[in-house]
């Protein structure tokens, strides 16, 4: 396996990463799911990708228990936060509220003390970037994430948080967007990726 820094980051993540978007906890079985990510670590993927939200929260669960007993010093554990994770008003977005109940639901769920890389899954209109970046901060500061990533922000909207993360001590060290041979929007230029669609 290779591997490669995170961003301009420190860490180095194994060049292909294991994700559970749309399998564990629903369209595999657990112990399907296990041996996925046995074979994973056999290969020598040390990079595991999952969000709150998938799986209604089942994702996480599965994974924490897949992963248990393992050295975890020698993995890196990403995970998101965006969509609902409950049926109140205040189980999604990028509020303090949801973000910092969020971050324990996945620690906990993932049976560990801290993830790698905590990701916004999206940008959230609602809240003001000010409050969604210094939760953030308060979480990386606290130890319970190391690195800040965005998933599918525009790029106006990832100067912003750069900027704030900057005068905050943290590092935004990640974009993850959706990107495939069918899918490459992220292409075009960047003028037009950051006009509202």
């Amino acid at each position: 396996m290779e591997f490669r820094h995170l961003g301009r980051s420190g860490v180095q993540v194994s060049t292909i990463s294991y994700g559970n978007w749309i399998t564990h906890g629903s369209q595999i079985e657990e112990e399907r799911a296990l041996s996925c990510v046995r074979a994973a670590l056999d290969l020598g993927i040390t990079t595991f990708d999952t969000a709150d939200a998938y799986a209604d929260t089942r994702a996480e669960a599965v994974l924490g228990h897949a992963l248990e007993g393992e050295r975890r010093e020698g993995l890196e554990i990403l995970t998101k936060v965006y969509w609902p994770t409950g049926p109140g008003r205040n189980d999604r977005g990028l509020s303090r509220k949801h973000i910092m109940e969020s971050i324990d639901g996945s620690l906990r769920r993932l049976k560990t003390d801290y993830v790698d890389l905590y990701q916004a899954h999206r940008y959230d209109e609602h809240t003001p970037l000010d409050e969604t970046m210094e939760a953030f901060a308060d979480i990386i500061h606290a130890g319970k994430a190391h690195y800040l990533g965005v998933s599918e922000w525009r790029a106006s909207q990832i100067r912003a948080g750069h900027a704030l993360a900057r005068e905050l001590k943290i590092q935004l060290v990640s974009s993850q967007p959706q990107y495939s041979m069918l899918w490459r929007v992220i292409e075009r230029d960047p003028a037009k990726v950051d006009s509202p669609r």
